[in-house]
């Protein structure tokens, strides 16, 4: 549940099936509801270089399952989401890990979750597995 990728070392903190509904965090929006299930994901990133990272230098792309199925994260997610929500965020050298959050909307039947890690100038697509549906 962690992988370095050149300087940056991500940490899978947590993943959490959500259920078929997110509920709205205020009373002035609506509740997202899904057929299907929604996922939130939070992977940590640390700098293990010697100098900053550019900003958006690493993020976390799509979820995808043992079938290959892929899926992306919800649209309009930020009220949702913990503020702020640091992903893509120069990191220092050494610095306590940063958690970056994601909530994607995944098929019932979706085994073998992985995620993808993005570090920007990778050449190969790299994952985590995530911990449940294994």
């Amino acid at each position: 549940y962690e992988k370095q990728i050149g300087n940056i070392y991500f940490i899978l903190e947590s993943s959490e099936d959500l259920g078929n509904v997110l509920k709205a965090p205020s009373q002035y929006q609506q509740d997202l509801v899904t057929t299907e299930k929604f996922i939130r994901v939070v992977v940590a990133a640390q700098n293990k270089g010697k100098i900053n990272t550019e900003s958006y230098g690493w993020d976390l792309g799509n979820l995808v399952d043992s079938d290959e199925r892929i899926f992306g994260t919800i649209s309009n997610p930020h009220s949702f989401l913990p503020n702020p929500n640091p992903c893509g965020i120069s990191l220092k050298p050494e610095f306590y890990p940063v958690a970056c959050t994601k909530i994607y909307e995944v098929a019932k039947i979706s085994k073998g979750l992985k995620i993808e890690v993005i570090v920007k100038g990778q050449k190969d697509k790299e994952f985590l597995d995530l911990n449940f549906n294994q």
